[in-house]
């Protein structure tokens, strides 16, 4: 629910020394339309959305595959 309501997540996440990907378990796309604007996306470095439980695996994976490609 803070996706589509929070600027202060998104402030957070922008002050932040982090990877963040957005995670969502379900399409956020196919659902209703004021679920698909984001304040966190612009702030992110990806989504990730309607993949269920194996979003959390497909994000981790980005995670470690961005630090990997630092190197």
């Amino acid at each position: 629910a803070l996706t589509h309501t929070s600027i202060a997540l998104y402030d957070a996440i922008k002050g932040a020394q982090a990877v963040v990907i957005e995670v969502h378990l379900s399409n956020v796309h196919a659902r209703e339309s004021f679920r698909s604007h984001s304040f966190i996306s612009p702030a992110a470095r990806g989504v990730i959305a309607g993949f269920g439980p194996l979003s959390y695996l497909l994000a981790l994976d980005a995670v470690f595959e961005n630090e990997l490609r630092k190197s």
